[in-house]
């Protein structure tokens, strides 16, 4: 999708790699960052991306801390959780903290594409939208 700007966020770098080569293949390029330091950090010093896949068990900073200071500093991100151990409960706190979806590992590069596809539409509706973004950062709209 032209303009699509993805942050792929996971520790295990076989698996980032092969999926930034997969998701490239179907015109979705992406950035990697390995851990959750390296991703806020990318996010202060590169061009803010329109949806990150982050995933949950992350070295240092797990991934609901990621969730939660993306979604403050930064609520047009569209956050896809995808982990390989969440629970119920982690899947209940990422949507609180205003995850776009929750998926669990394995999932097929096609569902992911779409997902990817559809969290950026979400975001140039909210975006095109007046008032659709909330003054303190939560990504949900205004009321």
């Amino acid at each position: 999708m032209k303009g699509l700007r993805v942050l792929l966020v996971d520790d295990e770098d076989e698996f980032l790699k092969t999926l930034a080569a997969r998701l490239r293949f179907r015109d979705l390029p992406s950035d990697t960052a390995t851990d959750g330091a390296e991703a806020l950090e990318f996010l202060e010093k590169q061009e803010e991306p329109d949806v990150m896949v982050l995933d949950l068990r992350l070295p240092g900073m797990d991934g609901l801390e990621v969730l939660r200071q993306t979604k403050k500093a930064y609520p047009r991100i569209e956050v896809i959780i995808l982990t390989g151990c969440g629970t119920q409960a982690a899947e209940a706190k990422a949507r609180k903290l205003g995850a776009f979806d929750y998926l669990q590992k394995p999932v097929t590069i096609d569902v992911l594409a779409e997902k990817i596809t559809s969290a950026y539409r979400r975001k140039l509706e909210r975006t095109a939208a007046p008032g659709a973004f909330t003054e303190t950062g939560g990504g949900e709209p205004s009321r």
